[in-house]
């Protein structure tokens, strides 16, 4: 696959008869592929082409197996679990600064930002 502006134009004609002989016959088919590489500015070849038809195939299949996901019912009511904020001692202000580098009237001293 290269990052060009060019896409293959009637060059994947076979390629696109022989994805709609799959058994499996994904959702997306070769036409689409092409019209989204162009929209994306991709050259393909031919297999790319037929390989991402499958792969884009298998994405909708996952797609389609989360609609089988069954829905949870959710709990009407939310009860909120965190406890009560109590009050403690904390550090002092010289306790809180005791390791700093450097200190000015109380406060951190830390490196100029520009």
């Amino acid at each position: 696959m290269s990052d060009t502006s060019d896409s293959t134009g009637d060059a994947g004609a076979e390629a696109e008869g022989d994805a709609s002989a799959d058994a499996d016959a994904s959702a997306v088919d070769a036409e689409e592929v092409r019209h989204v590489a162009e929209l994306a500015r991709v050259r393909l070849a031919d297999d790319e082409v037929e390989t991402f038809a499958a792969q884009f195939g298998d994405i909708l299949d996952y797609f389609e197996a989360l609609d089988e996901v069954p829905e949870t019912e959710r709990e009407e009511e939310l009860v909120n679990v965190m406890r009560p904020d109590e009050v403690e001692a904390g550090l002092t202000q010289e306790e809180a600064l005791s390791n700093a580098e450097q200190t000015d009237d109380g406060y951190f001293v830390g490196p100029k930002v520009s």
